[in-house]
């Protein structure tokens, strides 16, 4: 059942929806609040999770087909537009062949102080290289990952770019980096294939 048959709600209120809880993964992290406003604070986010609760998919989103015929992958750790520990990624394919991502990572994503955790970094690389290998209907999926972590990536404005080395049979090897304004922090290497979904693809 897609999610439009269960509900009328426009997706740009599940975005604004997504993008007010992201606000308040920040100021629950950087708050300087009092007791008392902490506490009232607690309060209020537990009656608001209790009312969004009260009607639930069961497990997780998954893929969901939306009225139009396209793909919703809303839960997706990197791109889910209902996903508030997603960045979110806007992904972008150039006619060269190219993939490429702006994003601006703040406090939640913070590893050493000030900067990424290489985690986030590892995630964000792992999907814009897989992003070279996607066929419509097909994603891709990873096989190796390789990472050199060149410096550390400063919380902020950051760019993700990939592209294919080369097709080897069934296996797509893409190349990439992660770049701040002060220059390449990680470099990635990565294989990955498109898993078997009928006998005529073995």
């Amino acid at each position: 059942m897609s999610v439009d048959s269960e509900t009328d709600i426009p997706e740009v209120l599940y975005a604004s929806l997504t993008d007010s809880v992201r606000r308040l993964v920040d100021a629950t992290i950087r708050s300087r609040a009092e007791l008392a406003t902490i506490t009232s604070a607690k309060a209020k986010i537990d009656a608001v999770a209790d009312e969004l609760s009260r009607s639930m998919m069961p497990g997780s989103f998954g893929i969901q087909s939306a009225a139009d015929g396209q793909s919703r992958v809303w839960g997706n750790a990197v791109i889910g537009l209902r996903n508030a520990l997603a960045p979110p990624l806007v992904v972008h394919h150039d006619p060269d062949g190219r993939v490429w991502a702006d994003v601006t990572l703040g406090a939640a994503y913070e590893g050493p102080a000030g900067h990424v955790h290489g985690g986030i970094c590892a995630l964000i690389l792992d999907h814009v290289l897989g992003a070279t290998a996607h066929k419509p209907g097909r994603p891709a999926v990873t096989g190796t990952l390789s990472l050199r972590y060149e410096g550390g990536t400063r919380l902020g404005p950051v760019r993700a770019e990939a592209h294919i080395d080369r097709v080897e049979g069934v296996k797509t090897f893409a190349v990439g980096h992660l770049a701040t304004p002060d220059g390449v922090t990680v470099r990635a290497e990565g294989v990955f294939f498109h898993p078997r979904t009928s006998p005529r693809d073995a």
